[in-house]
C-alpha cells in the first residue's frame, strides 16, 4: 500500500503544467467538465496522451465511445442520462487521477468494465458524474502449468475464453456464457456458468485481487484483509472500489466434452418431462449441465398457443458414457446419439452464445460481432419442484403475452451444494433446484416506452406474480447481476435497503456487507442505485 501511494506522490510530483487554454482546446472543453480537466491539467505529466483517453459531450468521440458497450441496447437512446466525462485509462495512474479529481469536484463515479449491466447502472446515473471505462485495460496472461490466469479489469469474459483456449482445449475458466459480459462484473456477483455443477461459481475460483480503493490504495489480497476480499467475489465490488486485475484458477476440462439440445411441446408431453427434470437432473452426476429454455409459439398455422421446451446440455464427458446414464435416470428426455455431439470446451461457448459451433472461436474476442439485446429481466430460484397444476398456471400465463418473452431455467445441485451460503456473498446454495432467468425482449421496438413495450413489462411483472407462490420465499431470492430496480433501491435505512438487499444476499451476508462498506468507503463515494449503502449510525444502533 505504501509503495503505490509513494509512487503515485511522485508522478504527482514530476507532473509539468501547461496552459488551460492549450488543455481545453484539445479537450473542447464544456462548461461541465472544465473542473475536472483542470484537475487533470495538475495531476497528469502527458497531457497529449491524456487527451486522447478522456471525451466530453463537445467531442465527437463522445456518443460512439458511450454506445460501444451500452447494452442491453434499450438504454442507448438519446434521453438517457448520460456521462460528464468518460475516461478510458490505460493505466493505474490514470485511474488514480480519475478517482481523485472526481472526488476533488463532486461527481459521482461510475465503473464500466464490460457494460452488460440490466438497469444500466454503469453507464448512466441522474446525477454529473464520471464513467471510468476501463476497455483499454484488458490484458489477460495465462499461466497452463500453473492453471492461473492474470485478467485486467476491462476484459470480457469471451476474451477470456478466446485466449485460453489458444493455449489448451483442457483448461478453462467457470464463467458466464455471454461472450460481451464483462469479466469483473461477473465475478463481482458470483457468476454462474456451464461448469457451476462440477466447479461452483467463478467467485470460487478466484485466488487474488489487485484492487484500488477509495483514497486510491492499490491493494492485493494480503493488503486488503479477507473481508474486503470476501466482499469483492459476490457483494458487487463497484460498492467498494475498482478492480484493477483478476487471478483466477482455471479448472480441468475433457478435449472433448458432449453437447445436445432436445425440444418437447405441450403436445409432445412437455409438462411431465419437464416436472421430473425438477426431480432428476440437480441430483444427476455433476459432470452434467442442463439449461432448460422455454418459449412459446403458434401451433402450425393456427392461433392456438403451445410452449416449447429446450433442454440444451453439456456433459463433461463423452458420448458413449452420457447416454447410458441419461437412459436408466431420464428415459423420457430420449436423449440420442444423433443429437449429441462431441467439441471443445470453447464451442460449448458459441453454442450457448448464439453462435454455430463451427464459427471461428476468434469471434469471442470481436467485441463488435457479440450481439447486443434489448430486454428487461428478473430472476428467481426454485427450491420445491413446482407441481404440475403449477406448471400449466404457468403455460396460461405465458400465452396471455406476443411471445416475446424466453425463461431460462439453470440447474443447480453438484457442487453447489458443497458451499455454505456465507462462504462467500452470493447466497443461493444448497438446496436450489433451479434459477429461473425471465425477460421480454424490445428488439422489435424502437424503444422500452412504446405501448407494445409497456404491454410487456406489465405482463413480465404479472408473470413474476404468478410465479411466486413457487419460488424462494422470506427471502424471495434474486441473482445480483441480473440487478432489478423493480425490486427497489431506497436506502435511507436498514429497512428500506433490506427490501432489495436482502433479495440479494440474504440477511446475514447484507449486514456483512455493509459493515464493510462502512469501513473501506465511509463516505459512500462508490454508489449508484442499489449499491451496498453506508449508515449514519452502525447496524447494532439501528
Amino acid at each position: 500500500m505504501n509503495n503505490s501511494r509513494s509512487v503515485f506522490l511522485l508522478v504527482l510530483a514530476l507532473s509539468f503544467c501547461v496552459s488551460f487554454g492549450a488543455l481545453s482546446s484539445i479537450f473542447d472543453v464544456t462548461s461541465t467538465s472544465e473542473d475536472f480537466i483542470t484537475c487533470l491539467q495538475s495531476n497528469s505529466n502527458n497531457v497529449t496522451t491524456i487527451s486522447q483517453l478522456v471525451f466530453t459531450p463537445a467531442n465527437t468521440s463522445y456518443i460512439p465511445v458511450w454506445q460501444a458497450a451500452a447494452d442491453p441496447i434499450r438504454f442507448n437512446k438519446s434521453y438517457i442520462p448520460k456521462p460528464s466525462i468518460i475516461v478510458t485509462p490505460t493505466d493505474e495512474t490514470q485511474i488514480q487521477t480519475a478517482l481523485l479529481c472526481a472526488k476533488k469536484h463532486g461527481y459521482e463515479f461510475r465503473i464500466r468494465d464490460g457494460g452488460h449491466d440490466f438497469e444500466g447502472n454503469s453507464y448512466t446515473a441522474n446525477a454529473p458524474f464520471v464513467m471510468l471505462d476501463l476497455l483499454n485495460m484488458r490484458a489477460i496472461e495465462i499461466n497452463v502449468e500453473n492453471r492461473t490466469a492474470l485478467v485486467q479489469g476491462g476484459a470480457l469474459l469471451g476474451e477470456l475464453y478466446y485466449t485460453i483456449s489458444q493455449l489448451t482445449d483442457t483448461l478453462y475458466f467457470p464463467a458466464g456464457i455471454w461472450a460481451g459480459v464483462g469479466v469483473s462484473g461477473f465475478l463481482s456477483g458470483g457468476g454462474y456458468g456451464n461448469l457451476l455443477r462440477k466447479y461452483g461459481l467463478g467467485a470460487d475460483n478466484v485466488l487474488d485481487i489487485r484492487f484500488m480503493d477509495v483514497n486510491g490504495n492499490i491493494l492485493d489480497r494480503k493488503s486488503m484483509g479477507e473481508d474486503l476480499f470476501w466482499a469483492l467475489r459476490g457483494g458487487g465490488a463497484s460498492s467498494f472500489g475498482i478492480v484493477l486485475q483478476w487471478k483466477l484458477n482455471l479448472v480441468p476440462v475433457p478435449e472433448r466434452v458432449t453437447l445436445f439440445s432436445v425440444s418437447y411441446t405441450l403436445e409432445q408431453g412437455g409438462t411431465d418431462i419437464f416436472h421430473k427434470y425438477q426431480y432428476v437432473l440437480p441430483k444427476f452426476d455433476r459432470d452434467l449441465l442442463i439449461r432448460v429454455q422455454l418459449n412459446t409459439d403458434y401451433i402450425g398455422n393456427t392461433t392456438q398457443k403451445t410452449v416449447r421446451i429446450l433442454f440444451h446440455g453439456i456433459y463433461q464427458g463423452n458420448i458413449d458414457t452420457l447416454l447410458p446414464l441419461l437412459n436408466q435416470s431420464f428415459p423420457e428426455l430420449n436423449v440420442t446419439r444423433e443429437v449429441c455431439q462431441e467439441v471443445r470446451m470453447v464451442q460449448t461457448t458459441l453454442e450457448f452464445g448464439g453462435f454455430n459451433i463451427s464459427t471461428p472461436t476468434s469471434v469471442l474476442a470481436n467485441r463488435s460481432a457479440i450481439p447486443k439485446l434489448s430486454f428487461k429481466g428478473k430472476s428467481d430460484y426454485v427450491r420445491t419442484p413446482i407441481p404440475k397444476s403449477g406448471l400449466r398456471k404457468l403455460w396460461r400465463k405465458m400465452f396471455e403475452n406476443d411471445n416475446s418473452q424466453t425463461l431460462f431455467m439453470y440447474t443447480f445441485g453438484g457442487k453447489m451444494e458443497e458451499y455454505s451460503d456465507t462462504a462467500i456473498p452470493y447466497p443461493h446454495r444448497a438446496g436450489v433446484l433451479y434459477q429461473v432467468f425471465k425477460r421480454v425482449d424490445f428488439m422489435d421496438q424502437p424503444s422500452d416506452k412504446t405501448l407494445i413495450s409497456l404491454r410487456r413489462l406489465a405482463w413480465l411483472r404479472s408473470f413474476d406474480k404468478t410465479l411466486e407462490p413457487y419460488v424462494t420465499s422470506n427471502p424471495r431470492e434474486a441473482y445480483m447481476n441480473y440487478n432489478d430496480l423493480d425490486l427497489g433501491f431506497d436506502s435511507a435505512t436498514y429497512e428500506e435497503a433490506s427490501v432489495w438487499g436482502e433479495r440479494y444476499w440474504k440477511r446475514e451476508n447484507f449486514k456483512k456487507l455493509i459493515r464493510i462498506k462502512a469501513k473501506v468507503d465511509p463516505e459512500n463515494f462508490f454508489r449508484h442505485p442499489q449499491s451496498i449503502p453506508v449508515f449514519s449510525r452502525p447496524l447494532s444502533d439501528m
